[in-house]
């Protein structure tokens, strides 16, 4: 039973991560047949990313009231059925508003699904549970590019992820047992009342981790997103080169995840956060360097994507041991809207910024995050020092 329910959960976030690369790669072929500029794509992104911090923070009580397995269960329905809505969207106007419910189930996934491991499993899990949201991330874009090389339109892509997130939700709604059982073995654990988001903040520690999420999803998201630019138009390096490295920054993620799954146990979370940042931050020096050859640069973005790799999941396995299991699914849902706030909001920053001012600050930018990330986390060490 604790095998089958580990598998389930796996597939949910490999499901959470299919969607979340269909806008980028389905977009230009979009952005002509429905006639917009090409900078909305952002409106679409920025309706689903809303969704996902309202849900995040709501996530305590859905959880409480429903059950993790019931609260999956139906987000995975709803971003089935929002998918769905985005396949049969004729106009701009309709995917704005089918992206509602995509964001909000969405962030009640990856809150209840993080806080639901991060009390149950191993830290090697909750590493392993990433690297299945990189594995979804991946397989998107190829299911879209097929449609699409097929002729059967951007529509069928959308349609085709709507198909396997249905069969998900079936799956999920048909083991709810499985979560039961667990459920009901931590009730003891939880709080009577939900914790607000004020109280949160009370919490000695809190703000910390908040910052740090936040820095992190900043430098990622960014680094991810502006890197191909970066590349040529700083660096002058060729299109095709850019790109592949830009890719190889998310592959380094998810191969990241998936070796520091046997490594994370060993090792406890606040020294793989620790050793991450720090890998992230030798990975901006080396995009930094003011030198003609294109190596370092080059190297820096996979060494940033490694580096990455284990601070997400481990932040999030360690909050029931920083902050009390009886907070946990609270603290873990409001560290989710921090993050998508980072990764929302600091991209387009960057892009005023290399507009405007100069796109060479870009490992400038990314190297704040990772400094502001590390004092954070070693604040949050200190603070938290007595509770483990």
């Amino acid at each position: 039973m604790f095998s089958l329910l580990l598998a389930i959960i796996y597939m949910a976030f490999i499901s959470l991560g299919l969607p979340d690369s269909l806008l980028g790669s389905a977009w230009p072929v979009m952005q002509g047949e429905l006639d917009v500029p090409l900078s909305y794509a952002g409106i679409v992104s920025m309706i689903i990313a809303g969704g996902t911090i309202i849900s995040s923070l709501m996530s305590d009580r859905l959880t409480r009231k429903l059950g993790a397995g019931l609260v999956t269960a139906c987000s995975v329905g709803l971003t089935a059925i929002a998918l769905f809505g985005f396949s049969v969207s004729g106009s701009f106007w309709m995917l704005c508003l089918w992206g509602i419910p995509y964001g909000l189930g969405a962030g009640a996934i990856d809150a209840a699904l993080n806080n639901y491991v991060a009390l149950h499993y191993s830290s090697r899990h909750m590493s392993w549970l990433h690297a299945c949201w990189g594995v979804g991330v991946s397989i998107s874009p190829n299911i879209m590019s097929y449609c699409l090389a097929n002729q059967h339109g951007w529509q069928m892509g959308y349609r085709s992820v709507s198909l396997i997130q249905i069969t998900l939700t079936v799956l999920l709604f048909l083991t709810l047992g499985l979560w039961k059982k667990r459920d009901s073995s931590s009730e003891e654990e939880v709080s009577a009342n939900p914790v607000t988001l004020k109280t949160a903040l009370k919490i000695p520690g809190v703000p910390c981790v908040l910052l740090a999420f936040f820095g992190f999803c900043a430098l990622e998201t960014t680094a991810g997103l502006w890197a191909s630019s970066y590349l040529v138009e700083f660096r002058k390096v060729g299109v095709e080169t850019a790109a592949q490295f830009a890719a190889l920054f998310y592959l380094g993620e998810t191969a990241g995840r998936f070796l520091n799954g046997f490594i994370a146990d060993r090792f406890g979370d606040k020294q793989m956060i620790r050793v991450g940042i720090l890998v992230m931050l030798l990975g901006t020096v080396l995009v930094m360097l003011p030198i003609k050859a294109d190596g370092a640069a080059l190297a820096g973005l996979l060494i940033i994507g490694l580096g990455a790799a284990p601070v997400y999941p481990c932040i999030i396995h360690s909050t029931p041991v920083n902050f009390g299991k009886e907070n946990s699914q609270a603290l873990v849902g409001i560290q989710m809207a921090s993050a998508y706030c980072g990764s929302t909001f600091m991209p387009p920053l960057f892009g005023l910024i290399a507009q405007h001012v100069h796109i060479g600050l870009y490992p400038v930018y990314l190297a704040f995050f990772a400094v502001l990330m590390l004092v954070m986390s070693e604040r949050l060490n200190r603070v938290t020092a007595g509770r483990r």
